[in-house]
């Protein structure tokens, strides 16, 4: 084409760029989602900031930005450009008023509840929970003089109304539990949590908002250990807080004076200033997290923002090889049971696919015939699943919880919890389903041949149960006919 060529096209607008997703689908939204307009080089993925602080333009503009009259970047503990991107695609996807990144998924839960929990006060929890999580509750979070009080019985709401104190300032759950993968009803949690005027803090580390989005069941936060799913390719630790801009801090249930409270001689409080919708995300930005300073690395930030653009694709890939393993471990003989609400046999399975849509994660164990022993032979018989504490990546992992994660609770607690010595823990990538499968059941074969050589009786246990199986389906099947 001539110059003169050119001169033919006619004056016309350019349209700009855009920057605002809101109503968009989610697989835009998980792509474009955050952005802010890169002007110095017109760079399309957005830059890593990796700066410790940011220049003021002058003095007044330093003074005004921390006394927050203006907002903008002070200091990279406290915000970081790189890292707003991920914070605003991840409040986009949750459906959220805003988020903020941390150093890890346990910073993310430790700052959430630390936020609102002081000295002397209470939250409740429902009982199955993520090994470490309760760990930090017990041992570290006692410390600090917080106290938690569990819910086993997780679909009773009396059970939940029971455990709240007085003291009580918090609710938090766990929906898809690892490792026994026990879905949890949260519309049940959420009435409690609103009857009671109560923030609703909840780990959707396992479920992504690709499978469930908390906030749409009563929840007010949302917390994941976004090492996992969301930056899915086992590069970087990092955590996120969410804050879903819904609870009224102010004419709750219980007092908030960090929030609702005035920050100083003439200074408004955070409720005042930011109201009901990001009243919570600011305080916990402005003190709890800038004062302990569970700050997240930039290049750690950009992991999460490039892992969460293809969280779809590789979510849909986790979720049918899961359901195939799931549905094919139940098919051996070995295999005593398979804690995974996708299948149709689980007692839970209702729940799953009226809320996840029946594919509940893809983190959920069996328990194999021969306990501890058994275990050990099928974990280390594999080749492609990665022996390895961690959930969530593109790779296959395979874990014994008994013997790691839930290693210092005892038999007793293990017990009540399910965690037997011949659970094993799975979480499951996106490599070919046949290859995965091929490795299963090379390990399960060589459990099946240890059976047969030490316990030659097993099959005729085996048999019994099946016998008794079918006598309770026929029952079950008169009473039906009648």
């Amino acid at each position: 084409m001539s110059l003169d060529e050119a001169h033919c096209i006619p004056d016309h607008e350019v349209t700009p760029p855009n920057y605002d997703w809101d109503g968009y689908g989610f697989d835009t939204r998980q792509v474009r989602a955050g952005e802010f307009e890169e002007e110095t080089y017109g760079a399309r993925v957005s830059p890593i900031y990796l700066s410790n602080g940011f220049v003021f333009d002058s003095f007044q503009q330093q003074w005004d930005r921390f006394a927050g009259v203006e907002a903008g970047h002070i200091y990279s503990r406290h915000l970081n450009p790189t890292n707003q991107v991920a914070e605003r695609r991840i409040a986009s996807l949750e459906g959220a008023a805003g988020a903020i990144l941390v150093s890890s998924g346990q910073a993310a839960v430790s700052h959430a509840l630390l936020g609102i929990v002081g000295p002397g006060e209470r939250f409740v929890s429902n009982a199955s929970i993520y090994g470490g999580t309760k760990i930090n509750f017990d041992r570290t979070l006692e410390r600090f003089d917080i106290g938690v009080d569990y819910v086993w019985d997780v679909d009773d709401e009396a059970a939940w109304d029971a455990a709240i104190t007085p003291q009580t300032k918090a609710i938090f759950a766990e929906t898809i539990p690892n490792p026994k993968n026990d879905v949890l009803d949260l519309a049940v949690v959420g009435r409690v949590a609103a009857r009671h005027g109560l923030p609703l803090i909840v780990d959707s580390t396992v479920a992504t908002p690709y499978v469930h989005r908390p906030l749409e069941f009563g929840a007010h936060i949302v917390v994941h250990s976004s090492t996992k799913f969301l930056s899915g390719h086992g590069a970087g630790i990092s955590g996120i807080i969410v804050d879903g801009g819904t609870f009224d801090w102010a004419n709750a249930g219980r007092e908030y004076p960090q929030i609702t409270g005035p920050r100083g001689a003439g200074v408004p409080s955070f409720y005042e200033k930011f109201g009901i919708r990001h009243a919570y995300e600011q305080y916990l930005r402005g003190t709890i997290i800038n004062d302990f300073g569970p700050s997240l690395s930039p290049l750690n930030g950009f992991f999460v923002q490039q892992g969460i653009e293809t969280l779809s694709l590789r979510m849909e890939r986790h979720l049918d090889n899961t359901l195939a393993i799931a549905r094919r471990l139940e098919e051996f003989a070995v295999v005593e049971s398979v804690d995974y609400a996708g299948l149709e046999s689980n007692a839970r399975h209702d729940i799953a696919v009226r809320d996840f849509g029946g594919r509940p994660g893809s983190v959920f164990a069996f328990t194999l015939r021969g306990g501890l022993a058994s275990a050990a032979l099928l974990i280390d018989r594999l080749e492609v699943f990665s022996r390895m504490t961690h959930i969530g990546d593109v790779r296959s992992m395979v874990l014994h919880a008994g013997t790691s994660t839930h290693l210092p609770f005892g038999d007793e607690l293990n017990d009540r919890l399910g965690i037997t010595p011949g659970l094993v823990r799975l979480s499951i990538g996106i490599e070919t389903a046949r290859d995965l499968l091929a490795d299963l059941e090379n390990g399960l074969a060589r459990v099946e041949a240890h059976l047969d050589e030490t316990d030659a009786g097993w099959r005729e246990g085996l048999a019994g149960e099946f016998a008794t199986e079918r006598a309770g389906a026929a029952v079950l099947a008169g009473a039906a006919a009648r």
